[in-house]
């Protein structure tokens, strides 16, 4: 049997404030297998964002055991994380974060060009026409709508092909019509692919797109259920 993708064990975060600790995730113990599209689903201060951050090495677990694409998080240092994620990993954010002082192809090459990879900017160009933006590589963030800044960190974050897209909230910025579209290219990108998609999400709607739904409650898994996708979306 493939091992999983994702293997958390009894995870906890407690993170220290002036009224004392704050126990932010308790015991959390989750598998997902390599090609899954799950979404984890919540109220504010469930814990949601939390594993994500977890999962992408932003964040340090207190303890417990968090292993990504068979590396134990634990005992890696800030450069090993940074590598895994540019290696395996790829982050939706719902704020883009892109370099505002670069154009749409240099936000998609850079990543390339860190590593680097031969032909940044001819892949960045390509992959920047397969989310629709052929015509906007030379724009910079604030000459784009919200919908083309979260297309073209889509098509960063999938740059290199990544095992693993990881995304938190990616609609949440955007009106019903533009988030719709965001939706159907991450799931077309990532069923081409073959992707794992973890993603984080208040929206009942999107989370029943997923193949298995994740409730968060009070820094617990209160429940989870696998079903069929509500929606088969075509790849773009």
């Amino acid at each position: 049997m493939t091992k999983p993708i994702i293997c958390v064990d009894d995870l906890h975060l407690t993170l220290t404030s002036r009224a004392g600790p704050v126990h932010i995730l308790r015991g959390v113990t989750l598998d997902v297998p390599a090609g899954q599209s799950v979404a984890v689903i919540g109220p504010s201060g469930s814990g949601k964002t939390s594993i994500l951050m977890i999962l992408g090495g932003l964040e340090r677990a207190t303890s417990g055991k968090v292993e990504v694409a068979g590396r134990p998080l634990s005992g890696l240092s800030e450069d090993d994380l940074s590598h895994l994620r540019g290696e395996e990993i790829g982050i939706v954010f719902q704020s883009f974060h892109l370099v505002p002082t670069m154009t749409a192809l240099e936000n998609v090459a850079l990543p390339l060009e860190l590593a680097g990879i031969d032909g940044a900017f001819d892949t960045a160009r390509q992959l920047l026409d397969d989310v629709g933006l052929s015509a906007r590589v030379d724009h910079f963030p604030a000459e784009l709508s919200g919908g083309e800044q979260q297309r073209v960190a889509i098509a960063r974050a999938l740059s290199r092909r990544p095992r693993l897209i990881l995304a938190d909230e990616p609609t949440g910025n955007l009106d019903t019509k533009t988030g719709q579209q965001i939706v159907e290219l991450l799931f077309g990108m990532k069923e081409r692919s073959g992707a794992t998609l973890v993603l984080v999400t208040h929206d009942e709607r999107l989370a029943n797109m997923t193949e298995r739904v994740i409730r968060m409650g009070d820094g617990r898994i209160l429940s989870e259920n696998l079903q069929a996708p509500a929606v088969r979306v075509a790849a773009q």
